[in-house]
Formats: C-alpha cells, structure tokens, sequence
C-alpha cells in the first residue's frame, strides 16, 4: 500500500493577489492572461505603481503544483510536496501553510539563503489572471530537492510545466520520473499556463518525454501545443503524449479520457471573480478522486464543482470547510 497519494514538485512562490483594470495592465505594458517572468526590479516597480491598489490585496502560498498538492490533500489525500525556499520569513509563511493543509515536506528545503520567490496576480474584473512572477531561489530548484524514499512510496508523481523555464527544475525531472518508473508509480503533469506551451514548447517536450500516466491542460494550450484549431484534432493529437488526459473548458466544463472512454463533465454554473487557481484546484480535485479508486467522470464531477465554487471567490483555494463540502456532494462521503 502507497504511503503517499500525491508526490509533487514545484516553484514556491508567495502570491499578492491585486484587483486591476485592464486599463492599468495596458499602462503598465502587461501582458493580459498570461504568466510572465520578471527579475526582482522589475516586480518591486510594479509593486510601486500598483501601491494604490494593495487595500486589496491578499497573500497566499503559491505555485502551480503547490496549489494542486494543498487542494488534493484537504479533499482527503495523503500528500508531499518538494520545493526550494529562502529561510526569509515568506519561506517561513509558506511551510507554514503546507503544515496547516497536511502536506509532508523536509524542513531543508527552506534552508537557503536568498529570496523566495514571490508572484504578482493581478485580477481584472472579467475574473482573469495575470501573473509576474519572480522566482527568486526557486528558479534553481534540483535533484537535492527531491525526496526518493517518498517517490517510491506515492500512487502519482505530480510535475508542473512551470519547471521547464529552469534547466536544473528539468534535471530534477527527469530523475524523478525515472525513480517513479523504476518503483512503478504513475506520473501526472499540467501544462500550468499558455505561457509556458507558448515560449517553452521544446523543454516543456522535453519533461513530458516519452508521455506522461496523465496530464491536465486547458482548451487553449491544449490546441497551442498540438498545433491544431479544433478541440477534436487536439485532442487526437494529444493521445501520442499521454496516456489519459483531462482537459478543462471554463463554463463549458471538461473532457476527461480513461485511457478507452471519452468523457463529457458537465459545468456547473458560477459567477466568476477571479480564476486564480483554478486549474490547479480541478488537478487536485480530480488526483484526489481517481487515488481514492473513483472513475473518470466522478474524479470530472467532483473537479468541475469544486473550480466553479473557488471563482466565486477570491484566492487560490477554497475555504477548508469547503472542501468536505464538496466532497460529500458529489461522491457522497
């Protein structure tokens, strides 16, 4: 029996969350919708010109992965999660948060000297995101941060396509899909953002490797990276990369594929504020539910309801009463 659900592995980073117009983005030469990385200045400017804006703002833990992995493991799963932070004090913030979601981690991987890195989410009022994001000391996380007793203990390994900006995040890939295929463990991986199908198509190529257990993308990169203009193309297409896939389609729901059956999930209606997270929080969702022994559609339902409930709100993730909430309502315990 696996001792861990999840096993994943991602930038950390500390989100401020900023409510902006799309005149402000325009001023400040922002590139709407999408995650941009930037040096440190130039997020302290925007930091600066956006100061106006900080009543709003709100502080998170963060990352792409990071996100999945807290959501997967207040749904109920057992979780860990491999990082590099700066023992500064958002390091400290954002253990703090893996302790209080149930994610096991090593205390050394905040034990660095440096800055961790650190995401501006600017959220218009159409609900998108638009992310700077400094990745500080988390740029260069590698094989040292990777735990292979766990590994070879997990159901899945989790990769977020963030990594593949950093030639020492990708080394430590490819060692740990080499650990979990060597101790048999499934390997699941997002896109994370059209940004990274968009400017990294080659490493991103390169992570995914010979293809992947699972992956999870959305209609827009899921059409980028096939390099096709219909959803059905795309989705043939997508099959030589994976073994079985959930694609997530906003207020048209999702397609999930078992590896035999393709699956409509149906939306649930919502009245969206931010999407911040919501990818992440469906990977969560939907990892939770097939560790647990649940089907496709079930693992697609419980997904689609719990990324509806989040953009209602703000933040990343749910409130943590929420998530039982969720849970009880769909699958029923």
């Amino acid at each position: 029996m696996s001792e861990y659900d999840i096993y994943g592995i991602g930038n950390a980073l500390v989100d401020t969350e900023i409510e902006v117009t799309d005149s402000d983005l325009e001023a400040f030469g922002i590139e709407k919708g999408f995650m941009t990385l930037v040096d440190e200045s130039r997020q302290f400017e925007l930091m600066e010109l956006l100061k106006s804006h900080l009543v709003a703002s709100r502080r998170a833990s963060g990352g792409s992965a990071c996100n999945t992995i807290i959501a997967a493991s207040y749904f109920g799963a057992k979780t860990f999660y491999s990082c590099k932070l700066a023992n500064d004090e958002n390091g400290k913030f954002y253990l703090n948060d893996l302790e209080r979601a149930g994610v096991d981690y090593l205390p050394e991987f905040a034990n660095h000297e440096g800055t961790s890195g650190k995401c501006l989410v600017m959220i218009t009022p159409d609900a998108e995101r638009t992310m700077n994001t400094y990745l500080g000391i988390s740029e260069k996380i590698g094989e040292e941060q990777l735990h292979l007793p766990a590994i070879g203990k997990s159901q899945y390994i989790y990769i977020e396509g963030y990594l593949s900006s950093s030639d020492t995040a990708r080394a430590a890939v490819a060692k740990l899909r080499e650990q979990a295929k060597n101790s048999n463990v499934k390997t699941a991986l997002t896109f994370s953002d059209p940004a990274m199908v968009n400017y990294f198509r080659e490493p991103l190529t390169e992570m995914i490797g010979d293809g992947v257990d699972l992956l999870f993308c959305n209609e827009e990169e899921a059409l980028s990276f096939t390099d096709t203009s219909e959803l059905s193309d795309a989705i043939e297409a997508i099959k030589a990369f994976t073994k079985t896939f959930a694609i997530t389609r906003g207020a048209e729901g999702a397609i999930v594929f078992d590896g035999e059956t393709l699956s409509e999930i149906a939306p649930n209606k919502a009245n969206p504020i931010d999407t911040n997270g919501a990818g992440d929080l469906f990977a969560g969702a939907f990892l939770y539910a097939i560790s647990q022994g649940h089907s496709f559609v079930e693992a697609g339902n419980l997904a689609s309801l719990a990324s509806a409930t989040l953009v209602e709100q703000f933040g990343p993730r749910l409130r943590p009463e929420q998530y039982a909430d969720i849970r009880s309502k769909v699958l029923g315990h």
